[in-house]
Formats: C-alpha cells, sequence, structure tokens
C-alpha cells in the first residue's frame, strides 16, 4: 500500500467528524498534544485507520479544529457574557464568573491542556496569546463602560482573569458551599464596590441549580 492509497478514504465511514474531534480533545486532555495520533485514535473508537482521512486531511488538519474548538468554546462564551449590559459592574463580574461554573460553558480542562501543548509549539503558543488578549480585552470593555478609568480598568481586569484562571490551575479544593460563601468579598475585592444581596442571592441560587461542584 502505498502513502497516497493510506490516505485514500474506502469503506464505510463508521464515526463522524464530531467523534474524530471528541477523541482527540479526550486524549489532548488527559495525555497531551503527543498522543493525539491518527492510529491511537482510530484503535480508540474502533476503526480502521484509512476511515479518520473521510474528515480530515491529515494529522495537523485534526489539530487545527482541535484549536477552533476551543477558541470557539472558550474565548467566545467569555467575550459574549462581557457584552450583555449590565446595570451593575458586579453583575458584569457574575457574569464572567458564570462561565467558569456552567461546565455547557468553558472548559478549564480543555483550556489548560491547549496551555501546555502551547510550551512546545510556537503556533500554539501564538494562539494562546491572541485569546488571552481577545479575553482580557473584553473584560477590560466591561469595567471601562462602567465607569472606570482606562487604566484602572485594565489593572481590575488583569486581576479579575488572570486569578480566575490561576484559581483552576492550582487545582484549589474547597467545597462549593465555601466558594459560594466567598461571592460577596471577591466582587468587592474586583470591584471595589460593595454588591447588591438581591444579586448575591441569585447567582447563588443560579449557581447551585446547575449543579455546579468542584
Amino acid at each position: 500500500m502505498t502513502a497516497d492509497d493510506e490516505k485514500r478514504p474506502h469503506g464505510n465511514v463508521k464515526v463522524t467528524r464530531a467523534q474524530w474531534l471528541k477523541a482527540a480533545r479526550d486524549t489532548l486532555v488527559s495525555k497531551g498534544a503527543s498522543d493525539v495520533k491518527i492510529l491511537t485514535l482510530s484503535n480508540q473508537l474502533g476503526v480502521s485507520r484509512s476511515s479518520f482521512y473521510w474528515c480530515f486531511e491529515n494529522r495537523s488538519d485534526l489539530l487545527k479544529a482541535l484549536l477552533a474548538e476551543w477558541e470557539i468554546r472558550n474565548t467566545k462564551c467569555i467575550v459574549e457574557k462581557c457584552q450583555i449590559k449590565t446595570e451593575s459592574i458586579e453583575q458584569s463580574v457574575c457574569l464572567f464568573f458564570e462561565c467558569f461554573i456552567d461546565p455547557q460553558l468553558f472548559d478549564q480542562r480543555l483550556d489548560f491542556a491547549v496551555r501546555e501543548w502551547s510550551r512546545r509549539d510556537p503556533s500554539v503558543r501564538a494562539k494562546i496569546d491572541e485569546a488571552d488578549a481577545l479575553r482580557l480585552r473584553a473584560v477590560t470593555d466591561v469595567f471601562i463602560a462602567h465607569g472606570y478609568a482606562p487604566s484602572e480598568a485594565d489593572v481590575r481586569a488583569r486581576i479579575l482573569y488572570f486569578m480566575q484562571l490561576g484559581y483552576h490551575a492550582l487545582d484549589v479544593k474547597e467545597h462549593f458551599e465555601t466558594r459560594m460563601a466567598r461571592l460577596e468579598q471577591y466582587l468587592l475585592g474586583f470591584t471595589g464596590k460593595a454588591p447588591d444581596p438581591r444579586l448575591i442571592a441569585r447567582f447563588r441560587t443560579w449557581a447551585f441549580e446547575i449543579g455546579a461542584s468542584e
């Protein structure tokens, strides 16, 4: 069999592009980018290696799709939450927090898997830098929209964003109830404003209703 034969799709397609992506994503998160290999994934999915080429041109195409999925999911949710108009900065920060509480939004394990990948791949590092810049810009704009001077907004956005990512990077172990009990003081620290008790109550109710846990 030639290299061209290996790349030529044949037989019945047994898995979808989404299934290949999920398998690749799970491997990236659990083992790292170096283990995202066509043969490994095909064995995992129980299909022939050649069936991969129905969905992707090659391994590089798969890795690009993984990065695109990460960008859409993890950066888009933060930007969209930050663009929602609110009555107070405390409410906007709560919307930002939603990304990291709702498991259907920001994928924390995927984010840090991509960051680890970027340590060995300059092109992925560039993607990380671009994503961080976009996210920080969105958070900074929220503070500016609520009357903070640009320089102060920039610093507060950095404190909020890097604290949130670092919180999960350190794998902090605490009960979700304990974390929510600190919400009022967190908001005061991040914004310099005492939050409305009604906002605190609504956010806590929402957080527990979606079954968030650490």
